[in-house]
């Protein structure tokens, strides 16, 4: 699940593949958004946590990944 997030003052979006479903993204975001938590935390496919201060999230864009075109055909 690719997962972009927009921060306030920031100059570039943060994008990730998570292996969460769309509806726990969503979840998870509704929830810091709402006030129930003061970071929105997300887990990358590697593992990684990312964390962002809830009260600093421009928008959340939650999208299935584009197939990754490889070899010539894909100019």
């Amino acid at each position: 699940m690719e997962v972009k997030i927009g921060v306030q003052h920031a100059p570039r979006e943060i994008v990730l593949e998570s292996g969460q479903s769309a509806e726990e993204v969503e979840r998870v975001v509704a929830e810091a958004l709402a006030g129930k938590s003061q970071l929105l935390s997300l887990v990358d496919e590697h593992g990684r946590k990312l964390l962002v201060p809830a009260d600093r999230v421009a928008y959340v864009e939650i999208g299935e990944p584009a197939p990754r075109k490889v070899g010539f055909g894909a100019l």
